[in-house]
């Protein structure tokens, strides 16, 4: 007999950002009262499936964005550093319209390799440690479903590895990955099916969000608000 799992990836929903900073791993950031709403009907469109098992990034934005999900289905937060942010030597920059940071001759020698990407942590490297973590959850919810909540860049180079496909040769404008979206994994047994992908709470995302010009982790963009 074989098991059905699915293991859904879900982004972290808007936080507040106002100053335009690329926060990363910074503490302090929480979501905005959209996100929060983003995270209470992502957490209401999924409770009646048969999910057993959360997984979450230590991150606020992440962590808060899985409470819905948990106080509806009665579920505890594992907190796994796999799922966290990429790191990112724009840390604490601000990338608002008038900014200016990546002008500045002064990153420019963090900008030469967009394939590595050479201003943070690997493609490989972030792909490696989120699809451990998806094994783990995968095996934790065996014949049922999982959710790990994590963030754009993590989630999309999981995607790609599952898949099969490059990490770090795409273009971080064509991610499919928007606020509180589900990227879904399809296992049987061990062997990946398909992937899905849903936005049930798109109907929130500001129209900003949803073709930015830099993504998280892979230049400076997740880290919108």
């Amino acid at each position: 007999m074989t098991d059905q799992t699915i293991v859904h990836l879900m982004r972290h929903g808007e936080v507040h950002n106002p100053h335009g900073v690329l926060y990363g791993r910074r503490p302090g950031y929480h979501l905005s009262d959209l996100g929060r709403k983003m995270a209470e009907k992502v957490g209401d469109s999924v409770k009646d499936r048969d999910i057993i098992h959360l997984r979450v990034s230590p991150l606020e934005s992440a962590q808060e964005t899985a409470q819905p999900l948990a106080a509806l289905r009665g579920l505890d937060v594992v907190t796994d550093e796999r799922v966290i942010e990429s790191t990112n030597v724009f840390e604490g920059a601000g990338f608002g319209p008038s900014a200016g940071t990546l002008r500045s001759p002064k990153a420019w020698r963090h900008l030469w390799n967009p394939f590595k990407p050479s201003w943070g942590e690997p493609y490989k490297e972030v792909a490696s440690r989120m699809m451990a973590a998806v094994e783990d959850a995968r095996d934790a919810a065996r014949g049922h479903e999982a959710v790990i909540v994590s963030h754009q860049l993590p989630i999309w180079s999981a995607r790609l590895a599952a898949e099969k496909k490059r990490v770090y040769a795409h273009d971080p404008r064509r991610r499919q990955c928007t606020l509180c979206s589900l990227t879904s994994l399809h296992f049987v047994d061990d062997t990946l099916a398909k992937v899905t992908y849903s936005e049930p709470a798109g109907d929130l995302i500001p129209t900003g969000d949803k073709a930015a010009p830099f993504s998280a982790g892979g230049a400076p963009e997740e880290q919108r608000p």
